[in-house]
């Protein structure tokens, strides 16, 4: 974890740098991957890494977890709230009432992290900071996150880390007991939990990731995710002629 911790932090340093950038902008959601990250980034920029923290009809102690993070790591942050925001977007826009209610609740849902990458974008382009994605090598897999939402950022340290790797790589670090104990969440709605959506565990996520093994049903679903998502991890078509 040593070698790794050091790789990460000279990688971050290399890409801000490189990119002519002055800092790292991330939003600090509460949970592991995003405290991770943060960790890291204080590690490599210590003057200019900045946390964000976004809630948008927010569960108030995950508010909380971003900013025990912030103090014991001594991260600046800056608070955004959201709320009003995403209320005024909905009231704007009228459109006819749904035949099936799961393609509305997603809907609502992927507005939230949407808003996020907006507003960590405006704070980075003042900044001259680079926005720092958050996503493991598990979520991007099986393309659990929302396109043009928490999947837009400049740089993924994670990217090559499963969910159990950035665990391992929390309890290094030393991130808070109850940020890594708690149930990974992206928080979309209340109770909302990622193992429940995706219906598998991140065990069994890492198990087929590592070696493609697993029960035949749950390898199954995996590799439907894997398929459906595949238009997430490529650019926008653009027609041969």
């Amino acid at each position: 974890m040593e070698e790794l911790t050091a790789k990460l932090v000279d990688w971050i340093r290399y890409q801000v740098e490189g990119a002519g950038s002055e800092g790292a902008v991330l939003g600090l959601s509460g949970g592991i991957d995003s405290a991770v990250v943060a960790v890291l980034c204080k590690k490599a920029l210590p003057q200019n890494t900045l946390g964000v923290i976004l809630p948008c009809h927010s569960d108030p102690a995950d508010m909380a977890d971003g900013q025990a993070l912030a103090k014991k790591f001594e991260i600046k942050t800056t608070t955004v709230v959201l709320d009003t925001t995403y209320d005024s977007i909905l009231a704007a826009i009228s459109l006819p009432e749904p035949s099936d209610q799961k393609p509305e609740k997603l809907a609502l849902a992927n507005l939230k992290p949407r808003l996020r990458m907006t507003t960590l974008y405006y704070i980075a382009n003042r900044l001259n900071y680079m926005v720092v994605g958050t996503s493991n090598k598990s979520e991007l897999t099986v393309g659990y996150y929302t396109k043009y939402g928490d999947g837009g950022s400049d740089i993924i340290p994670m990217g090559n880390l499963t969910k159990s790797q950035v665990k391992e790589l929390a309890i290094y670090l030393g991130v808070p007991r109850q940020i890594i104990d708690k149930p990974p969440s992206a928080g979309l709605w209340p109770g909302q939990t990622d193992e429940t959506e995706m219906g598998f565990t991140y065990v069994d996520l890492d198990r087929y990731i590592a070696c493609g093994e697993g029960d035949e049903a749950i390898c199954k679903q995996i590799e439907a995710m894997v398929r459906a998502s595949a238009h997430k991890r490529k650019p926008a078509p653009i027609p041969p002629f």
